[in-house]
């Protein structure tokens, strides 16, 4: 195996550690970035002991210089509770970080992979979702300051390919939920189960009839790491997603159920500018990466409510 020097920006966060630790196992050198905005130290305290893997407390929105083969751009809230706190910050973290690590990998001739999202879409008025559709993005929203910087950051990539010759990946991440979850982001995998095993109401808003589409994080790292590997005459954008559609009703029956919770649904008004359908057409990364999720709903919600219930102890 050819060993590699590899970067992580948001190496601390949910995803961010996942992919440390799968990266790790095959042998490479890693190098985790984060200036713990939402990323905690607890995601990677087991990493530390591994004398390939080396922390660094930096923001992205400053210039950054290593020694790297690949870096894996991941650094930005991702839940609407994390990027709405601070809006101008999520939004500069995701234009000055493509900026800086689209310079460094330019610099240090790397190849460089961008974790873009399904929220690129907006509220989505083709479905499912191929990589050609343009979206349906409000540019003056609440979500705005999220889905424009990942837009933005995405034509960042492909000029710096187009200009400068940069080798670039763009990966397009749609829901996704696993272990190491922050307990608070407010993401409806994490809200349902940590509801649940509180035996508290189960906030639903809308009447729940909205539907998303939920990949456990390992699947997402082997799509990632799929995509990374590829040929350099793909560069993406590549949804890589669960296309299993779940109305979110169904989600919160079935987090009670898998629990044994006494919860019971409330409903709430839904919040503006919520997707009301969300699922990836997956046929171009099955095409291009031979990929496509292996883990059902219920075997990683079983997972992901374990790792929850020693949160909540």
């Amino acid at each position: 195996m050819n060993k590699k020097r590899i970067l992580v920006t948001g190496g601390a966060g949910f995803v961010g550690s996942h992919l440390c630790e799968r990266l790790l196992s095959e042998g490479h050198e890693v190098y985790c970035l984060d200036n713990y905005f939402t990323g905690q130290k607890e995601n990677i305290l087991h990493l530390t002991e591994n004398p390939f893997f080396e922390i660094i407390r930096h923001d992205v929105i400053n210039p950054f210089l290593i020694e790297v083969d690949e870096i894996y751009n991941l650094a930005c809230p991702a839940s609407p509770v994390h990027y709405q706190y601070n809006p101008i910050k999520t939004i500069k973290t995701s234009v000055m970080g493509a900026v800086n690590m689209l310079g460094l990998a330019k610099r240090v001739n790397a190849k460089i992979l961008q974790a873009s999202t399904s929220e690129v879409y907006g509220n989505p008025m083709v479905h499912p979702q191929p990589e050609s559709y343009w979206g349906n993005v409000n540019p003056i929203g609440e979500r705005s300051c999220y889905d424009e910087g990942k837009r933005a950051a995405e034509t960042l990539f492909r000029d710096y390919h187009a200009q400068n010759n940069v080798s670039i990946k763009i990966v397009r991440i749609f829901n996704t939920y696993g272990p190491r979850m922050h307990p608070n982001d407010g993401r409806v995998v994490s809200n349902f189960i940590v509801q649940a095993l509180q035996n508290k109401d189960i906030t639903v808003y809308g009447k729940g009839e909205q539907t998303r589409s939920f990949q456990y994080v390992d699947d997402l790292v082997e799509g990632m790491i799929r995509t990374m590997g590829s040929d350099d005459s793909f560069t993406g954008p590549v949804n890589i997603g669960n296309p299993g559609e779940f109305k979110i009703i169904e989600l919160a029956e079935k987090v009670i159920e898998l629990t044994g919770s006494k919860s019971k649904i409330v409903y709430q008004p839904l919040p503006s500018d919520d997707p009301l359908m969300r699922k990836p057409d997956i046929s171009l990364a099955k095409k291009e990466l031979d990929w496509e999720p292996k883990i059902k709903l219920e075997e990683g919600l079983e997972k992901t409510i374990a790792f929850f219930k020693e949160i909540v102890k």
